[in-house]
């Protein structure tokens, strides 16, 4: 036996080193986390904690984002319930929240994956179709077609133009990134349960004074839309589901009409696209029980229909105007439109009911060909074509009771949103009149709607050899 067997091995020695450093530095982490409160509490002020606390926050949050991307859409599904507009001209953390989605997964594809790649649809040409025409539009809307008339201020230009461009980028995240009926779940489940505060305040009135802080305030037309299309669609056809919580999905039905028809009849938006939500998805399950609808359901809108031109003459009389006036503007470029908001600056050039004013259409439809020309229309009704030919290709090709209710309930919220482009500019809100803050209820259209290309790549995958 040498003196050098009686010594540690060179790599013994490297471990005992390493150990010591492992341990050092987690003593040293540990005492500086417990140190630096103090410390900061001591020499920080109030705003500098502020930015500490969202800065560890958001750092912490993209990790978590990054983990699991799928999360940021079920915080997406609420986040526009839960907070009011934030940010000037009505910018909104929705639009932040997939501005910030859309970054993280760009990123993660070009660093980590290192390929760009999404999901085949037969809805992504139209979709990209509207973006490359919204881009167009917005680059030609620079030129000055009417020499009279003032220009819309760059950022309401630049404003709706983001509006698009965060609209499609809301459906390829939840096409490209939902991969887990789990996730969807989650999604479909969070929106519905955090829409009871809503009810909940509307038709308990003291209840703001607890739950007020929770809930943003009112909603569009969108929002209602979509919570009876998913309660409705689920309540009906998930047998998966225990009674008693179809049963609670029943009460959402009654109480989201209730709030409609009882407590605001005159807001048409409220309680109209739920029923044609109703009456769609009942429809597409059954050709039979929508003749029997349409046979008793059209005389009673055509009365109701007369009932509310009555009460609605002059909005009615008015809207026709517009149209004329805002199809003698478009003349000047019919493909590609005005540009974004620029017809709302054009229109003191033509007598209203003989006053020169700035007026909107309150029309997604004429919106869309005043900004986008008739390229852009054409774009945005082949997007949701494709999107309804998939949800009725899907009906008989899924098997679980949540998957077969949810393709109903897209069928139903997608026909009804569409309805709401008649009443008003919800789906595309126009700078001008809804404005962006409209987006926090015009999302979920866009983001449930991608969830149907989701379930078709879960139902691909899952078809046998």
């Amino acid at each position: 036996m040498t003196i050098g067997d009686l010594l540690p091995s060179r790599s013994a020695s490297v471990l005992a080193v390493h150990s010591i450093e492992r341990k050092l530095v987690r003593g040293s982490v540990i005492l500086a986390v417990l140190l630096l409160p103090a410390i900061l509490g001591y020499v920080a002020s109030v705003e500098l904690l502020m930015i500490l606390v969202l800065l560890f926050g958001g750092v912490g949050g993209a990790f978590a984002l990054l983990r699991w991307p799928p999360l940021g859409l079920v915080i997406l599904a609420v986040v526009g319930m839960a907070f009011p507009t934030v940010g000037p001209s009505g910018l909104n953390l929705s639009m932040v929240m997939v501005a910030l989605l859309l970054t993280l997964w760009l990123a993660d594809m070009i660093v980590r994956q290192k390929v760009v790649w999404l999901v085949a649809a037969r809805a992504n040409w139209p979709l990209f179709g509207l973006i490359a025409v919204a881009i167009i539009s917005f680059v030609a809307g620079q030129l000055r077609l009417f020499s009279f008339a003032e220009h819309a201020p760059l950022g309401a230009q630049a404003g709706g133009l983001v509006i698009v461009l965060l609209s499609a980028g809301a459906f390829l995240l939840v096409a490209n990134l939902v991969q887990d009926l789990r996730w969807l779940k989650v999604i479909t489940w969070a929106f519905i349960g955090y829409s009871l505060l809503q009810l909940v305040v509307r038709i308990i009135p003291p209840s703001r004074a607890v739950i007020g802080m929770l809930v943003s305030g009112d909603f569009g037309s969108v929002f209602w839309a979509w919570l009876m299309a998913l309660a409705f669609s689920q309540a009906a056809f998930n047998g998966d589901l225990r009674p008693r919580w179809r049963l609670a999905l029943g009460g959402i039905v009654v109480a989201t009409l209730y709030v409609g028809l009882g407590l605001s009849f005159k807001t048409k938006g409220l309680w109209l696209p739920p029923l044609v939500a109703i009456a769609a998805i009942l429809t597409f399950r059954s050709w039979k029980v929508g003749l029997l609808l349409a046979v008793i359901g059209v005389p009673v809108a055509i009365y109701g229909s007369s009932l509310i031109l009555e009460s609605e003459t002059y909005s009615a009389s008015t809207r026709l105007d517009a149209f004329i006036i805002v199809a003698d503007m478009v003349r000047n470029n019919p493909l590609f439109g005005l540009g974004f908001a620029n017809y709302y600056w054009n229109t003191p050039l033509y007598a209203i009911r003989g006053w020169n004013v700035q007026f909107s259409t309150h029309n997604n439809y004429l919106d869309l060909v005043a900004q986008m020309g008739i390229l852009g229309l054409l774009t945005f009704l082949w997007f949701f074509w494709e999107m309804g030919r998939l949800g009725w290709w899907l009906r008989e090709r899924v098997s679980d009771g949540f998957s077969r209710a949810y393709v109903y309930g897209s069928l139903g919220g997608l026909v009804a949103t569409l309805f709401t482009g008649a009443l008003g500019d919800w789906i595309l809100p126009f700078f001008y009149n809804i404005g962006m803050s409209g987006f926090r209820s015009s999302v979920l259209a866009w983001l449930f709607l991608g969830g149907l290309v989701s379930l078709k790549r879960m139902a691909s995958a899952n078809k046998p050899e």
